[in-house]
């Protein structure tokens, strides 16, 4: 590991406990910033409203930290818009957002619409398949862009059992995301969670990033902050155990395709053949090939969007 990593390990990795909530509080009064809550939903009727319950009684009701909730509904088939909106969600599709520009499928897509529909300085993005949710995650995340000027952006860090595996980052994390920052990013080998869905930001930071259309946000966004504002301007925060719905195989293949697809643009800007990834399944006695389409495709930075710059002005 690079003395650069190491260093930073000591500065930038916090535990929630090192900011206790009256000091979060003391330094938004102090700062007037005001706090963005995005959940990315796409079926996830079991789990969105109890997590916008507990932000809602912790940070908005008891306390005065988070300034709004918004659930981007991505073409649920279930009842997740109507769970989220009776837990006190602000609730907007998708598609609703900048339709002159249609939607493509993925995670990364609805968070980069977010931004046209949320106001916070700070934006701090949850996803919502989380079970036993806790206010920590996000407390943890705001807590040092609040009380430190330098800090840009902060990740979730956490133990993620699955099984016996507790304290392990994540299958496609250990098998894709940290090989590939530590051999070609080595300053971003200090991440416990690369990949992690809970992570929070300066508008501004946000605001001048591309943004993979899918799986590849994540690391895409590490790898794009890390150029734009320096190492020391990010940082991780422990909360615990993060508690969610597993994938299968499979669809852990598609998403560690998307995130080497991601990190091959990073490392080669030039014109490349659009990469599919074929999975196989049993058929009887047979094995059928399935083939898939990896995300290639990156929204631009939201500065480059006619209307976010007139909402701006407005």
């Amino acid at each position: 590991m690079l003395e650069e990593v190491e260093r930073w390990l000591t500065d930038r990795s916090w535990s929630v406990t090192d900011r206790p909530l009256h000091r979060i509080l003391a330094a938004k009064r102090a700062t007037g910033r005001t706090v963005s809550v995005v959940l990315p939903a796409l079926n996830e009727e079991a789990t969105v409203g109890d997590i916008v319950s507990v932000i809602r009684r912790d940070l908005m009701l008891r306390c005065p930290l988070v300034d709004e909730v918004v659930v981007i509904d991505s073409g649920s088939t279930d009842r997740t818009s109507e769970a989220a909106a009776a837990a006190g969600a602000t609730v907007v599709h998708r598609d609703a957002i900048l339709p002159r520009i249609p939607a493509v499928p993925g995670k990364g897509e609805v968070l980069w619409r977010s931004l046209l529909v949320t106001r916070g300085d700070i934006v701090c993005f949850v996803d919502a398949d989380l079970r036993e949710f806790s206010s920590d995650f996000v407390t943890g995340i705001v807590g040092p862009l609040l009380t430190d000027p330098d800090v840009h952006l902060v990740k979730a860090m956490y133990d993620r059992p699955l099984g016996a595996a507790a304290g392990q980052g994540g299958r496609v994390t250990e098998l894709m995301a940290r090989p590939l920052l530590n051999l070609h990013w080595p300053q971003l080998a200090g991440f416990v969670q690369p990949l992690g869905g809970e992570y929070a930001a300066r508008r501004s930071l946000l605001e001048r990033l591309p943004f993979p259309v899918g799986y590849g946000i994540e690391l895409g966004m590490l790898v794009d902050a890390l150029h734009l504002v320096g190492l020391d301007a990010l940082a991780q925060v422990d909360v615990g155990v993060r508690k969610h719905r597993h994938q299968d195989g499979q669809a852990l293949g598609r998403m560690a395709a998307a995130i080497y697809r991601t990190a091959q643009l990073r490392l080669a800007r030039a014109h490349l053949i659009r990469p599919a990834l074929t999975q196989f399944e049993r058929r009887g006695t047979a094995f059928e090939p399935r083939t898939h389409p990896v995300d290639t495709e990156e929204r631009p930075p939201m500065t480059d969007i006619a209307e976010y710059r007139t909402r701006r002005v407005a």
